[in-house]
């Protein structure tokens, strides 16, 4: 079967060749990243989703974590704890509303 191919390819021309070339090696490689699992890098929409996700959750974790800690350290409990955690939840949706002003702007 190789032979076949190969004998096919002494047929085309050097720069068909080439092309027919080009394209098994980028089906090889295709084939390859589906074997291994290899993923395609993301696009700009996923990147910043990814950033709406991990700013959110790191406002409301962040809060929280803090509220919880100093609420240990003074003895409120639960006080700083809710106070933080709602502050680190508007923080985070604060930060998201900054990263869509920022990114309608580039828009346009």
């Amino acid at each position: 079967m190789v032979e076949e191919e190969t004998g096919k390819d002494l047929k085309l021309s050097s720069d068909a060749r080439l092309d027919r070339l080009e394209q098994r090696l980028s089906q090889a490689q295709r084939q390859e990243d589906a074997r291994v699992g290899k993923a395609q890098p993301a696009d700009a929409n996923e990147q910043l989703g990814q950033r709406v996700l991990a700013t959110l959750i790191g406002g409301i974790v962040g809060g929280t974590l803090i509220g919880w800690v100093l609420d240990r350290l003074f003895g409120t409990w639960p006080m700083l704890f809710i106070t933080l955690m709602v502050l680190g939840t508007a923080s985070g949706f604060w930060s998201i509303i900054k990263m869509s002003n920022a990114n309608g702007k580039k828009d346009r």
